[in-house]
């Protein structure tokens, strides 16, 4: 969508045409397109709603009385009349919107929904609400919700650099929005998946400033454009929590958005053996990040920026390596869950201190990255292509896990599928929950029948290889004395030295 109001504060055209009429039950609802700039809605009156708009601006604005058609009693319904009448309206509403070329009336505002869809009547109604609510949320310390839309409105209304109150009502002066942004700590923005209410505006394709909030400590971001989000990194020094779903295609985009700016690039702080031609500080205060639902293909160098993160969620994206973790020193909960991931190999060199870690719904077969994760006391493995009861030893002298869950994996329809998986954790079986289910008391004495089933495989293994050894070992030295014997009864003979003549021969000679 193009901008609803132009950067350099020229006025965009608005229009308002009566495109038709539909008969509820037994009156006419008149079906009117309103334009701004690029910016298209609809809204839909009936006749009687036109009179008391018109009573108002009469009142109020002192329009001439006989702009509007005069009512109908007989016939109203009739073809022709709404035909006419359609024209006549939208002739009314076209010279209302020349009357007032700058700020409409708030009850024509209102009317044309100019407060749901137009810079001006967005940021005004913004404004009131504010003035009248602002300080009570403030004190309430509640999360304040706001739209896309209101956002691009109020950065549009400052970029135009125009009076903070143009129509002159104290009540919607931009100084509420302001000062109430400068203080408020807890922020949700929230769009809307496709075009938004009966418009054609599309708000994730929507700029805006967050620079205006200075003491954010949380904030949301859902169904926005990630590239088009300004200002965020001026919370950096304040923000504990941050959540970014259905608006990224990057980490980087949201973290480090100037790093497009710059060839090389390092956190403040760090040493760096190579040029670097930016110094990025870091998101200081920020221990929770949640960037799942969104279009990530990586974990990219970006989370060098987060050193204090706890808790990452990357759920629902397309991850498929873990890479670049181990910069989070102080990571313990981890969702990667439904994404791509189809290998874990090393995966202890980047989570040496996790605790919690969801994989679910990926493509993992083998267990083999996991068995060094010490820390590690919750483990999700359900929805993965894990065949194999013998993976599970992977886990099982993990000291710390208490809890497992392995459901919807293909291991989990074999015959006593908890209890074969119970017995890979050995002691600590009666310690471990599995896909949240607890241990009985029945599983736990089944465990212990199939450990002494394994004990006694074991201990006639290493019999039995005790065995081959002894037998080997006597094959061996048997083989060994032979030779020796031979060695010393036949000697080969050699071309260059006589064979040797037994005494006897030369007594007999």
């Amino acid at each position: 969508m193009q901008a609803a109001a132009g950067e350099d504060g020229e006025e965009l055209p608005r229009e308002a045409r009566v495109l038709g009429s539909e008969l509820v039950e037994s009156y006419t609802v008149y079906i009117i397109q309103v334009s701004v700039g690029s910016h298209q809605w609809t809204v839909k009156h009936r006749y009687s709603d036109f009179h008391d708009l018109h009573e108002k601006l009469v009142s109020e604005k002192k329009i001439d009385k006989n702009l509007l058609p005069p009512k109908k009693i007989i016939g109203k319904n009739s073809k022709s009349l709404v035909e006419k009448r359609q024209k006549e309206l939208e002739v009314y509403l076209q010279t209302l919107l020349s009357t007032f070329p700058v700020t409409a009336p708030k009850v024509l505002s209102h009317f044309l929904h100019f407060h749901l869809y137009e810079i001006n009547g967005i940021t005004a109604a913004l404004a009131e609400e504010l003035f009248h609510k602002g300080e009570q949320l403030l004190m309430a310390g509640e999360v304040f919700t706001i739209r896309p839309l209101q956002l691009y409105a109020v950065t549009q209304q400052l970029l135009q650099g125009k009076p903070t109150c143009a129509n002159g009502d104290a009540k919607t002066d931009l100084g509420h929005i302001l000062d109430f942004t400068c203080r408020l700590k807890y922020l949700k923005v929230t769009g809307a998946g496709g075009s938004f209410g009966t418009s054609n505006i599309q708000e994730h394709l929507l700029p805006f400033d967050l620079s205006i909030f200075k003491s954010l400590h949380q904030i949301e971001i859902h169904h926005c454009g990630g590239k088009l989000i300004k200002g965020l990194i001026s919370s950096k020094h304040t923000l504990a929590t941050m959540s970014v779903r259905f608006s990224a295609t990057s980490m980087k985009e949201i973290l480090v958005p100037e790093a497009s700016e710059f060839d090389q690039w390092e956190p403040e702080g760090a040493s760096s053996s190579c040029p670097v031609t930016a110094v990025i500080p870091t998101w200081r205060t920020l221990t929770t990040l949640d960037m799942s639902h969104n279009n990530i293909s990586q974990i990219d160098d970006s989370v060098k920026l987060i050193p204090k993160i706890e808790f990452l969620d990357l759920s629902h994206n397309g991850v498929s390596l873990v890479e670049n973790l181990q910069h989070l020193y102080n990571l313990v909960h981890l969702d990667l869950s439904y994404n791509k991931l189809t290998s874990l190999e090393g995966v202890h060199t980047k989570l040496g201190n996790i605790k919690t870690l969801n994989l679910a719904g990926n493509q993992l077969e083998r267990l083999s990255g996991l068995n060094k994760l010490y820390s590690l006391v919750n483990l999700d493995l359900s929805n993965n292509t894990i065949e194999q009861i013998d993976e599970v030893k992977n886990i099982g002298s993990l000291p710390c896990l208490e809890k497992v869950i392995l459901s919807s994996n293909p291991l989990s329809i074999i015959p006593d599928y908890r209890t074969k998986v119970l017995a890979q954790f050995g002691d600590r079986a009666s310690e471990v929950c599995l896909d949240n289910i607890v241990t009985t008391e029945k599983e736990l004495d089944t465990v212990e029948v199939l450990k002494a089933i394994q004990k006694a495989k074991e201990v006639k293994y290493k019999l039995s290889n005790s065995d081959k050894k002894i037998s080997e070992d006597s094959r061996l030295t048997a083989a060994s004395s032979k030779s020796n014997c031979s060695s010393l009864t036949v000697r080969p003979s050699s071309p260059s030295l006589p064979r040797p003549v037994s005494s006897s021969q030369g007594n007999h000679k």
